[in-house]
């Protein structure tokens, strides 16, 4: 069974005039969604807890984003803001990811698909960058290990940009393998092939102009047969769609059907090793069109279900 999560607040999250990362994503997305599965069985999320933020998050980057209390927008640096409504739909962007990760771990669902934003994997342990204030990718891994006392956790990341915070988080922590595949050189200058952690990060840079056959070898030839080995007990995907080519921060050259095919692969590890249990997050993706188009893709071989 295939559930979604949202939240109204996560339409709220104002980032000004102008911004990539505005509320006409998550718009599209869920109109998309809607269209393409009416019979897909949607949730409202709950705030994440303290608590459940503490685990990956320090204290001060929590009163940064929960306790400014802004009248006004704020910014933290030059891409990340903070407006009046930005709290609320921080926590519940990773209370989507905490409730989701319930679901599948108590049998409810076996996997779900979390319609959020902000999104999160540039957050770091103690920095709000890159257009995320809370890593609710990171904040569901955690949470799976802590409360699902599971011991071997995969956070997968398709998203353009390299999911620094996620790697940051997780480097030193060897119950949590983390892969990515993104451009290089490309923002956050991170992700680099030898950065490995305990053993546990797996990167695969792609030049600007790459397209399916070069995204497909690095999953195929470095990142699948990485998490096949490590058996995850639990697959969480940071699943953004900004690696296509019509989006206008990047340039790798993907289409939606990239999308699909590296949700089924992934599905078919999770199947093998994790009992199929999957979650994946709204991460990046800044073309309407495209980001629509890609939801839709990876939703329908998340789910096996057909679009209308």
């Amino acid at each position: 069974m295939m559930q979604a999560w949202t939240h109204p607040a996560c339409l709220l999250h104002d980032t000004g005039p102008g911004h990539a990362e505005r509320p006409e994503r998550l718009r599209a997305v869920l109109d998309a969604l809607h269209a393409a599965f009416p019979a897909l069985q949607w949730h409202e999320a709950p705030r994440a807890t303290r608590g459940q933020l503490l685990r990956v998050h320090t204290p001060e980057l929590l009163s940064t984003v929960l306790d400014t209390n802004p009248t006004q927008r704020v910014h933290l640096d030059a891409d990340t803001v903070l407006s009046p409504a930005s709290a609320e739909a921080a926590l519940r962007a990773a209370g989507a990811a905490v409730a989701a990760t319930d679901a599948v771990l108590h049998g409810q669902a076996d996997r779900a698909f979390c319609a959020v934003r902000p999104p999160g994997h540039h957050a770091t342990g103690d920095v709000a960058m890159g257009f995320c204030l809370f890593n609710s990718a990171a904040v569901a891994a955690a949470h799976a290990i802590a409360h699902g006392n599971l011991e071997r956790v995969a956070v997968i990341d398709f998203d353009v940009h390299h999911g620094n915070g996620t790697q940051a988080i997780f480097e030193h922590d060897p119950r949590v393998l983390y892969l990515s595949s993104h451009q290089s050189p490309l923002y956050p200058d991170s992700g680099y092939v030898e950065e490995r952690g305990e053993g546990n990060i797996f990167n695969a840079p792609l030049q600007p102009g790459a397209g399916s056959d070069a995204f497909r070898a690095a999953w195929r030839e470095r990142l699948l047969p990485a998490l096949e080995d490590f058996r995850p007990q639990l697959v969480i995907v940071s699943a953004g769609f900004d690696a296509h080519w019509r989006d206008p921060l990047a340039q790798l050259q993907l289409q939606a059907d990239d999308y699909a095919w590296v949700t089924l692969e992934l599905a078919k590890v999770a199947g093998r090793h994790a009992g199929g249990r999957m979650v994946s997050m709204l991460e990046g993706g800044y073309d309407l069109q495209a980001l629509a188009e890609c939801s839709v893709a990876h939703v329908a071989a998340l789910s096996g279900l057909e679009p209308a």
